[in-house]
């Protein structure tokens, strides 16, 4: 039997919150745990709490879900395409693992469907991989070009570039379930964040380049996957400006209560 959430019953409020739980339900083919959904809920009432929920235009949480199809339901927008991963690439605690080499998700999103100086891409990396120069998440050409979006893990550190072809700016070595994000809303400069710290990057936005949002690895459409990333994500967010440091609170209590609910 599939249970079927109504707003209010059992502590689940949230209109976009049942919706979610009832597709993912549906592509498992059974129900969640309670205390998976009750934290799926929470999340959504958080972010609108504040003020960052209609921010986010495309969303997964790739865990929670006892399937790998149920964790490629959407929460906000549209699917994801799968390419090469496999159930056994997913976990319900920790998320999906690339594998460096062929498997990346297309977030069918564009980088230039928000605004010029008005977009966030993030992901909660449960893992952080072990190989250089790995594109994590964005909306770019193979060549990094005018107007790219990118986070990407060197061999010492986070490299983040928000709408500009200008040198990458460099955060350090990022740590297990951590947020890496990056959110402009001004033309002049942006934020990036990682590691429960954010940074003012002093960058000026260009006209952001035409080419979907990939995770796991960059590049546009209609060439193979670039840099692809061979770590652990348990969540991604893409679309206009949101306070990463709230974003990055939400997500982690997200995670942390799936874990706990998960027996």
């Amino acid at each position: 039997m599939t249970l079927r959430w109504v707003p209010g019953w059992n502590g689940l409020t949230e209109p976009e919150a049942v919706s979610y739980v009832a597709a993912v339900e549906a592509a498992d083919g059974q129900e969640l745990e309670f205390g998976v959904a009750k934290a799926i809920n929470d999340f959504v009432l958080g972010c609108k709490n504040d003020g960052i929920w209609n921010a986010i235009k495309a969303s997964c949480i790739l865990a929670g879900a006892r399937t790998l199809n149920g964790a490629l339901v959407p929460l906000v927008g549209t699917a994801p395409t799968n390419y090469n991963f496999v159930s056994g690439d997913y976990d319900r605690e920790t998320g999906l693992v690339g594998d460096g080499s062929t498997k990346y998700l297309d977030s069918n999103r564009n980088n230039n469907d928000d605004p010029q100086d008005s977009n966030h891409n993030a992901v909660y990396a449960t893992d952080r991989g072990t190989t250089a120069g790995m594109r994590i998440i964005g909306g770019n050409t193979a060549v990094y070009g005018t107007g790219d979006n990118v986070i990407g893990s060197g061999s010492n550190n986070v490299f983040v570039r928000q709408r500009n072809s200008a040198a990458n700016a460099s955060l350090g070595i990022v740590t297990n379930n951590s947020l890496l994000g990056a959110s402009r809303s001004a033309s002049a400069s942006y934020i990036a964040r990682i590691s429960n710290t954010s940074t003012s990057i002093s960058q000026s936005s260009q006209s952001p380049s035409s080419a979907d949002v990939r995770i796991f690895g960059g590049g546009s459409g209609g060439e193979a996957i670039q840099a692809p990333f061979n770590g652990r994500i348990a969540f991604y967010s893409i679309g206009e400006s949101l306070d990463l440091a709230a974003l990055d609170t939400r997500v982690s209590d997200l995670i942390t209560a799936i874990g706990a609910a998960i027996p």
